[in-house]
């Protein structure tokens, strides 16, 4: 068995001193990338935060790395994430990766592989169509339709937050037996279907080739990635929050440039001990 590569102490030398994470643990150490399945959230984690969705923006350097990360877990790289896998795509193309998409809603285990739903339920359209409805309380609010859920986006319309999640409040009142959840994250109120999240995603992904049998390294940043989180102790996997310091992760990033400039450093640190 190869040594694995100690990630102790990592701060970058060809990359500003932020670009190092805080680690809880002194004797973290993380397997070669040909044995760990590389699992990253995007919004907030990958790449920087927009005033919309659509204006995300993919660094040249990120997009190139990510392919030669792909290559050097030998395809055990996943984006996770609430967007949609046809979204994810639109996001890097022309790149393609491996994909749990719409909290667990969807996966895609390769490159130019399709799709497929991992059983959830389309959301009722009478439902969606009261959900869209709240768009309307506030100029700002932006909604996304992912499919199996939708988004209400208020980043232009802070002062709604509480309006919003009243009228779903209302709503799943009105309608108690709805198989519904709701999710808050940064600046969004999104609801989907219950009983799939980004965990039961994770579970399933790591049941499949090449991701099964390695060791699961999950980054995310949000509410939403917390069910990653809760599982990677019982997978023998290491979970890194950012932006924050979430309960249970072995360590943390201050902010996506970090995030990018360590997944740099993999990819360099990799390749010295192949």
């Amino acid at each position: 068995m190869t040594s694995p590569q100690k990630i102790i102490e990592i701060a970058l030398d060809d990359a500003p001193p932020a670009a190092s994470a805080i680690f809880d643990h002194v004797d973290i150490e993380l397997p070669r990338l040909s044995e760990c399945a590389l699992l990253l959230d995007i919004d907030g984690t990958l790449l920087d935060m927009a005033p919309t969705p659509r204006e995300v923006w993919v660094p040249p350097d990120l997009a190139t790395n990510m392919g030669k990360l792909l290559q050097r877990t030998n395809g055990a790289m996943a984006l996770v994430s609430g967007r949609s896998v046809n979204d994810i795509d639109l996001i890097f193309a022309p790149m393609q990766f491996p994909a749990v998409g719409g909290h667990g809603a969807e996966m895609r285990l390769g490159r130019d592989v399709e799709s497929v739903a991992a059983g959830a339920p389309p959301m009722d359209k009478e439902l969606k169509r009261r959900l869209a409805a709240i768009a309307k309380l506030s100029p700002g609010i932006l909604l996304e339709d992912k499919g199996y859920s939708l988004a209400l986006h208020y980043r232009l319309a802070p002062h709604a937050e509480k309006a919003i999640y009243d009228a779903v409040s209302a709503i799943r009142a009105d309608l108690p037996n709805a198989p519904i959840e709701v999710l808050p994250g940064k600046f969004v109120c999104e609801i989907k279907p219950a009983g799939f999240t980004k965990a039961t995603g994770v579970i399933e992904l790591m049941t499949h080739e090449p991701f099964k049998g390695r060791r699961p390294i999950f980054l995310g940043d949000d509410v939403t990635d917390e069910s990653v989180f809760a599982i990677m102790p019982g997978m023998n996997g290491l979970a890194f929050s950012v932006g924050r310091h979430a309960q249970g992760v072995a360590g943390h990033f201050a902010e996506p440039r970090d995030v990018r400039a360590w997944l740099g450093r993999l990819l360099i640190d990799d390749a010295k001990v192949a």
